[in-house]
């Protein structure tokens, strides 16, 4: 192609020629389409001044679309960097809460590789061999480590054994990780060796022999040991699982292979899936992991109540996901993918939700730059303005500053909140209240109040009044408990305070408030200890310091009831929380459960909006031809009770169809040969209206709405939903 007349230079770089070259057939069809336009507006005359008049409402509309496309790619990159963030931090927690028993199992498998190899090595021929080397029944024993998961799920158990695998893998261990589906009738012992030929030698052999995979041993390092770890023993088919237990008991001297399996109920699950001799060829030792509502409050430790990302939930929601958390079973796994759902749904429908970048930064001063979110500073100041939680506080100057400056006013407030939740967490975790339960009822704007909470104490003060009112009330409870600590386990506990509301000086300060007189009591009591006192003086020793212990808990109760009431602020009643707090339980409900048959029938009645046909949005009301098969047959369904008459209901829906030839009255033919291909065509018109009759019918009754004709009454079908 021939290069532009306007360059009259060539290119000085081979790079430079080579992207010329790309661009130029681009550049000659705009050049071309130019030309065109030219030409015709010479033609017209007066086309170049209404394109002028016209072009500039039309840029400006091109103009606010791609601002509000920047928006929106800015809000998926944003979501994707505060996911990325919250999904380590839960897998980092999870890592941590396990790594005790992780450390523990990693010693017992080394402890029981020595074992195994105090009982000889066999030299390389010997290893290989198919007959065992020596028949004693102690050397076929397998040391088997039963880890309790005590979950009714096996979905939250894949991580923490793939966790597992990797622990173990980076002490220098050969892991392999089996499954329930490699412990299947179907595949047999053939399959379980499969798998680990393919993990060990990463290639898959058939017919699978043992042998192979002690020769690769051999060959490969046989100073490790050799970890079988299995995920749920109690989803395995028992006989093929004890066929492979009797195998390994034949070659762990040859193959020193150490097996974990996990339990989800109680450690005797082995005895109920295994036979006899497969039991005698185990040495089992027992470990427990935490449970998973242990596991969960360390995860909405870390992700909900502790700075993570900058994302929060509100109320509704964090009472849907603690609902749904239980009827699943207590399965994390769906707590943390309720969570993921919540988190898109905030940043697909918030324009702000871009500010949660310089939200999530570990400064206290934010930044703002308003033109760097995609949209123009008039559209995002009315959207602010806009917020419910805007319109009791007043700003001076709309400007970044401002913002700036309510934005760090919030995270002030949280980090108090904070703080004072974690001290009640800290204060009833001993008497099982689940940080869960308790972010539900810190977080509540509607029943969290100061005459409420007034009340509340009033009634800890009474018993009768107490039992009465507060009965499940987890921040009365964790108040409750205060007053009755000891000394000392006040003192350690005052001690967690100072440690957890370092950074906040209002309520770090009162603590320390607190810790001179408890150190001062401590030393009144270790005196009147060493001093040696009179019998009668003895009761009222005892009585002073049982005074004095008392004035102190009542000082910790009020210090905890001053916390609670001046610095646990809801999030939901701070301004500005719309951008960070996500509050639509119904759209996660909907997003989660979903409610398919009512979405259905929104579907069929207002199809015209998923179709945007102009024929139909015209007259959405009238039955039209043009309309599709099955929403006909849904609307016609709706003028009829429990039971359709299925020859009525064809004719109704032929009679719509027919419509616009019903309008023209056919003329006689003269000719038989075309009154044969009329009558013919009329045939063929109402086999194929038959055929999309029946192919509506089915998917309706596919869909749940309608059921088919029975034997009783094969004229007649049958609604199943009524109404939305």
């Amino acid at each position: 192609m021939a290069p532009s007349l306007n360059d009259d230079s060539p290119p000085s770089t081979i790079d430079e020629a080579f992207t010329e070259n790309n661009l130029q057939p681009f550049v000659v069809l705009q050049k071309g389409s130019s030309r065109k336009s030219d030409r015709k507006s010479s033609g017209t005359g007066r086309t170049r001044r209404t394109d002028l008049s016209s072009a500039s409402p039309k840029n400006s509309a091109n103009i606010e679309d791609e601002k509000e496309d920047e928006n929106m790619n800015l809000r998926m990159e944003a979501f994707e960097f505060v996911w990325s963030k919250i999904e380590s931090t839960i897998k980092d927690v999870l890592r941590d809460i396990n790594m005790n028993v992780f450390s523990e199992i990693q010693t017992w498998v080394h402890q029981s590789f020595d074992t195994i190899r105090s009982l000889g090595t066999p030299e390389f021929p010997e290893a290989t061999q198919s007959f065992p080397i020596i028949t004693d029944a102690n050397s076929k024993r397998l040391f088997t480590g039963l880890v309790l998961t005590k979950n009714m799920e096996f979905v939250d158990d894949l991580l923490t054994f793939e966790e597992l695998g990797k622990h173990l893998k980076y002490q220098g261990c050969h892991i392999a990780n089996l499954s329930s589906p490699d412990f299947t009738a179907k595949n047999g012992v053939g399959g379980c060796l499969r798998s680990l030929l393919r993990q060990f030698l990463m290639s898959s052999l058939d017919p699978a022999d043992i042998s192979i995979l002690a020769s690769w041993y051999r060959e490969e390092n046989c100073n490790n040991p050799v970890v079988v770890i299995i995920d749920d023993i109690e989803r395995c088919c028992g006989s093929v699982l004890s066929d492979f237990i009797l195998m390994l008991s034949e070659w762990v001297i040859k193959i020193p292979v150490i097996l974990i399996m996990g339990v989800a109920t109680t450690l005797d699950a082995p005895r109920n899936i295994l036979p006899s001799n497969a039991l005698r060829c185990l040495c089992p030792f027992e470990f427990t992991l935490g449970t998973p509502a242990e596991r969960m409050d360390a995860v909405v430790e870390a992700v909900l109540v502790k700075p993570c990302s900058g994302f929060i939930i509100g109320h509704k929601v964090a009472v849907f996901m603690r609902n749904y958390f239980v009827s699943q079973d207590g399965t994390l796994t769906s707590f943390i993918r309720a969570l993921k759902i919540a988190c898109t749904q905030h940043f697909y429908t918030e324009p702000l939700s871009v500010i949660l970048l310089e939200f999530a930064s570990e400064e206290d001063n934010l930044v703002l730059e308003i033109e760097r979110y995609g949209l123009s500073p008039e559209v995002i100041w009315k959207h602010v303005f806009e917020l419910p939680s805007c319109q009791r506080v007043r700003l001076n100057k709309p400007t970044s500053e401002s913002l700036a400056h309510a934005f760090s006013e919030l995270k002030r407030l949280q980090n108090q909140w904070r703080a004072v939740v974690l001290c009640l967490y800290v204060t009833g975790k001993g008497e099982k209240v689940r940080l869960l339960d308790l972010f539900c009822e810190a977080i509540d704007p509607e029943s969290y109040n100061q005459g409420e909470f007034d009340t509340n104490m009033k009634a800890e003060k009474d018993p009768v009044l107490s039992s009465s009112r507060i009965k499940g009330h987890f921040i009365c409870k964790a108040v409750r408990l205060v007053r009755d600590l000891s000394t000392a386990q006040l003192g350690n506990l005052l001690k967690i305070w100072e440690n957890l509301t370092v950074g906040i000086p209002e309520i770090n300060g009162k603590v320390k408030e607190l810790l001179p007189l408890l150190n001062a009591e401590d030393g009144k009591s270790s005196k009147k200890d060493l001093t040696v006192t009179p019998r009668r003086h003895t009761s009222r020793i005892q009585l002073n310091i049982e005074k004095d212990s008392k004035s102190l808990s009542d000082k910790a109760t009020n210090l905890i009831e001053c916390m609670v009431r001046d610095y646990m602020h809801p999030t939901e009643c701070i301004p500005f929380h719309e951008i960070f707090c996500f509050k639509d339980a119904d759209k996660l409900r909907l997003a989660l459960i979903g409610d398919p048959r009512r979405r259905i029938q929104v579907d069929l009645l207002e199809f015209q909006k998923l179709l945007c046909c102009r024929c139909c949005t015209s007259s959405s009301n009238a039955l039209l031809p043009s309309m599709h098969d099955t929403s006909i047959m849904y609307k016609l369904a709706q003028e009829h009770g429990d039971l359709i008459n299925l020859h009525d209901w064809y004719q109704s829906f032929k009679s719509i169809v027919l419509c616009p030839n019903s309008k023209r009255k056919p003329r006689q033919s003269p000719l038989p040969k075309k009154r044969k291909g009329i009558k013919e065509a009329e045939s063929q018109s109402e086999a194929s209206i038959q055929a999309r009759f029946c192919r509506a019918v089915t998917e309706l009754q596919i869909t749940g709405l309608l059921r088919m004709p029975s034997k009783r009454r094969p004229d007649f079908a049958q609604r199943v939903a009524f109404g939305l």
